[in-house]
C-alpha cells in the first residue's frame, strides 16, 4: 500500500519510520505486528538491499534482480504502509514528515505531501565522507545506494571491452581502505576473471585497479594480522594497494596526492562515515562530529521524546566508554530488534531496559578469493578464522538477514535459486589459496 497525505482516521499510535535499510524494514515488520499501532515506513527507493551486498552489485558479480526485496511486497505481508519518496525534512512541531514527489521512470507518481507521525524513527543509514577534499562530488562515485551500485554496474563492463578491444588498461581507484574498499576491490577483480571466462581476452591484464588509503594499514578496524594478510592477498591478486596517502583532490584524470597523482578512469569514493543527509540537516537535534544524531540508552533523541533513531545515523556512546558504537550493520540490527521488542512498552509508559549491544566480531570477505572472521571477543585463541568458513561466515549473516524477513522456508527457496543462478566462479587456480 501507497501512503500519500495521512489525516487522523483512526486512533492508533502512528509510529514513522524513515529509512527502508538493515534497521529500518526490520523493525517496521517487527511493530507491525503490534495491532495497536499503524506502522509507516518511507524510502525513496522501490526495494530493499541488503547494504553490504551494493558493492558485489556494483562489480557485476552479483544480480540486483535476485537480492532486491521489495518494499511494497514487505508492507503486504507484515502489514505496515511503504510511502514512497525521499524524505526532506522534519516538523517537530507539527510531527510531520516531508516528503517529496515520488519519481519512477521518469513519472510523477505521488505528489509531494506531509505524514503525520506520534513517533519518528529515523534509520536513514550513512554515506561515504568527502573530508572537504576538492572534487569528489564532481568526479568520483559512490556505492552506498542501490541505483549507484547499478549505475557503476552499467557502465563498468562497456568500459571493460572497450579497454579490451582498443588494447589498453582500464584504470579504477578506489578511495578507502576499509571493508567496503577491500572488498569491492576483489569483487572487481572476480567481475574480470568472470568476464574472461564469456570471451574477453586478458580481461584481468585489462582492468587496473589501485586502492589507496590515508592511514597507515587497511581494515584498521581488524587486527593486524588480518591488515596484514588482506593486503597480501589483494597484492597477490594484482591489486595495488597504497598507504599513508593523502588525497587533496579528484579530477577527470583521477586522483591528485599531496605527493603526486593516481590516474584512473574511474574513481570510487569509499572513505569515511558519516550520517546520510536528512540526519545532518536536523540541526536542532544534537549530532556527533559526523553529523550522527546523538540518542539515549533506550535508541531515543537525547532532544525530542517522540524521536527515535537507530543504525549509521544515531550516535550512542555506552555508559563508561568515551567512544559512540561503530555504524555497523550489527549495531544496526540489534538496535531494530531491541525497539522491536521494547518500543511498544515506552509507548504506553511502562520501564524499559536500556540497549546494551554485544559485539560478535567482524567478517571480511574477499570474494571467492578469501575472507577473515575476526571473533577474539569470543576469546577464541588465535581470534582471527580466514577462508572458506569466513566466507561461509559471510554468508551466513546475509541468510539470516534473509530470514527475518521471509521466514525460514522462503529462504531455503532463495538459496536454491542462488546455487542455480550463480555467475561461474573464478578458476579454481586463481581462487586457491583457503
Amino acid at each position: 500500500m501507497f501512503e500519500q497525505d495521512t489525516p487522523r482516521h483512526d486512533a492508533r499510535h502512528r509510529v514513522v519510520i524513515v529509512g527502508g535499510g538493515v534497521a529500518g524494514l526490520d523493525l517496521a515488520g517487527a511493530l507491525a505486528r503490534d495491532t495497536g499501532l499503524a506502522v509507516t515506513l518511507i524510502d525513496l527507493a522501490t526495494a530493499h538491499v541488503w547494504k553490504p551486498m551494493l558493492h558485489s552489485i556494483a562489480a557485476g558479480t552479483r544480480a540486483s534482480a535476485g537480492v532486491e526485496v521489495p518494499y511494497v511486497a514487505q508492507a503486504r505481508r507484515h502489514g505496515f504502509t511503504y510511502a514512497a519518496g525521499p524524505a526532506l525534512d522534519i516538523d517537530r512541531a507539527a510531527r510531520t514528515v516531508h516528503v517529496d514527489r515520488f519519481v519512477l521512470h521518469g513519472r510523477d507518481l505521488l505528489p509531494e505531501r506531509r505524514i503525520a507521525y506520534d513517533t519518528l524513527v529515523l534509520a536513514v543509514g550513512s554515506v561515504a565522507a568527502p573530508f572537504g577534499v576538492e572534487g569528489v562530488e564532481a568526479h568520483a562515485r559512490h556505492i552506498d545506494t542501490l541505483i549507484e551500485a547499478q549505475n557503476f554496474q552499467a557502465d563498468l563492463l562497456p568500459r571493460l571491452v572497450e579497454a579490451a578491444h582498443a588494447g589498453r588498461q582500464l584504470r579504477i581507484a578506489i578511495v578507502g581502505g576499509g571493508a567496503t574498499g577491500v572488498q569491492f576491490a576483489a569483487e572487481l577483480l572476480q567481475m574480470a576473471d568472470i568476464a574472461g571466462g564469456y570471451g574477453l581476452n586478458d580481461s584481468r591484464a585489462t582492468l587496473d585497479v589501485t586502492l589507496v588509503d590515508r592511514g597507515p594499514r587497511l581494515l584498521p578496524a581488524f587486527p593486524e594480522t588480518v591488515s596484514a594478510a588482506a593486503r597480501a592477498r589483494l597484492e597477490g591478486l594484482g591489486v595495488h594497494v597504497r598507504t599513508d596517502v593523502k588525497v587533496v583532490a579528484v579530477d577527470e584524470q583521477g586522483l591528485r596526492l599531496d605527493d603526486g597523482a593516481i590516474p584512473a578512469d574511474m574513481t570510487v569514493w569509499a572513505a569515511g562515515v558519516q550520517a546520510a543527509p536528512l540526519a545532518k540537516s536536523l540541526t536542532s537535534l544534537t549530532q556527533d562530529q559526523s553529523g550522527r544524531l546523538c540518542i539515549d540508552r533506550h535508541c531515543r533523541s537525547v532532544d525530542d521524546p517522540a524521536i527515535f533513531a537507530i543504525g549509521d545515523c544515531a550516535s550512542l556512546t555506552p555508559q563508561g566508554e568515551e567512544r559512540p558504537l561503530p555504524p555497523t550493520a550489527q549495531i544496526a540490527y540489534q538496535q531494530a530488534v531491541y525497539l522491536g521488542r521494547h518500543l511498544p512498552a515506552m509507548l504506553a509508559g511502562k520501564e524499559a531496559p536500556p540497549f546494551r549491544h554485544r559485539d560478535f566480531g567482524a567478517l571480511v570477505k574477499l570474494g571467492e578469493y578469501d575472507g577473515y572472521a575476526d571473533l577474539g571477543k569470543f576469546g577464541i585463541s588465535s581470534g582471527v578464522i580466514r577462508g572458506r568458513l569466513a566466507r561461509l561466515g559471510h554468508e551466513m549473516l546475509y541468510r539470516r538477514h534473509q530470514m527475518r524477513l521471509h521466514g525460514r522456508a522462503a529462504v531455503l527457496r532463495l538459496w536454491l535459486a542462488d546455487r542455480l543462478t550463480s555467475s561461474i566462479r573464478p578458476d579454481d587456480r586463481v581462487a586457491k589459496g583457503d
